[in-house]
């Protein structure tokens, strides 16, 4: 989103009760009016090392998928049906 005028982005971050292999969860989503991924960068994007920004070292999103996982979560990315990509994670309640 950095490439936009400031008043053009927008981010946006929104939780809602699930359920996760039968029990209860949370799910956090995190939606922004970016320029999107490409269906490439959409496959490999949690993979270490592998980045879209000319200055990333592509662990970010690697790392918290891991971390998401062993607290028997998941963790996604979707395209929106406007601009931008939309991140979510589930994980179950304590």
């Amino acid at each position: 989103m950095a490439a936009l005028d400031e008043d053009e982005g927008l981010l946006e971050i929104t939780e809602c009760p699930e359920t996760l292999e039968g029990k209860p969860a949370a799910t956090i989503r995190v939606r922004d009016r970016g320029v999107g991924l490409r269906d490439a960068d959409t496959r490999r994007l949690f993979e270490a090392f592998y980045t879209t920004k000319p200055n990333g070292m592509g662990m970010g999103l690697a790392i918290s998928r891991s971390i998401i996982e062993a607290h028997g979560g998941r963790m996604w990315a979707e395209p929106n049906s406007g601009p931008g990509e939309t991140f979510a994670f589930t994980l179950p309640s304590a």
